[in-house]
């Protein structure tokens, strides 16, 4: 049984709605931590619909936050109940994507994922699992689940990008080669930015470069 997830939403600046960007929030956060990227994503987006989820469950770590699965070195939880809360959350990540892009009336080659660090964990895990491909999914400070059962399980494979900061001192960046070498290996197509001098967050040139990454994939004129 899936778990329905609350979530944030920020119109289309245009009200003409042709496109969707879901963010996929971290460890300990909550959508409206990403929605806030809507703003000056907007501006160059006018036609696309954003919206946040928070992640089903609260979190260990953080009450006031949220989590899609515990962590067993942060929040002493253990290895199985961190491979169970991630199954049941796929399962409830998966129903919330149905939802949503029913509801705005788009499919999933109209559909960008946008997670952070968790987020991104969760959205690269989903996303080449799912029988259609969706138009991309962006990657910021996170890595990739179970690389070694990526190749048998994708079904679907869309273009990645994958951005990080070279002083993150919470997922290390040597995690985004690795991903995007596994990525490769199982056939996507990779795309990879360092954000020099940036911790575990996102930094202004990041975004910029995940702009034109969903431009690209959403066949977008950015002027």
């Amino acid at each position: 049984m899936t778990r329905g997830l609350e979530s944030g939403r920020k119109a289309s600046k245009s009200g003409e709605d042709s496109s969707l960007v879901v963010f996929l929030h971290g460890y300990g956060a909550d959508g409206a931590d990403l929605l806030g990227l809507a703003d000056p994503l907007a501006e160059h987006m006018p036609d696309t619909v954003f919206v946040a989820p928070n992640a089903p469950e609260r979190c260990i770590g953080n009450p006031i936050g949220y989590q899609w699965f515990p962590i067993p070195w942060i929040d002493g939880s253990s290895e199985d109940a961190a491979e169970e809360a991630m199954e049941r959350a796929v399962d409830d990540l998966n129903a919330y994507l149905d939802q949503v892009m029913e509801e705005e009336g788009v499919s999933e080659a109209e559909t960008i994922l946008v997670g952070f660090s968790q987020g991104t964990m969760m959205s690269l895990h989903v996303a080449p699992r799912r029988r259609d491909s969706f138009a991309g999914v962006v990657g910021f400070s996170g890595r990739l689940l179970r690389p070694d059962s990526l190749a048998d399980e994708a079904v679907s494979k869309p273009p990645v990008l994958l951005i990080h900061g070279d002083q993150d001192d919470v997922v290390p960046p040597i995690s985004m080669p690795e991903a995007g070498d596994a990525l490769q290996e199982a056939g996507f197509e990779v795309y990879g930015h360092v954000m020099k001098g940036t911790g575990h967050g996102i930094a202004p040139d990041g975004l910029g470069v995940a702009l034109s990454f969903m431009g690209r994939q959403l066949g977008l004129d950015l002027g």
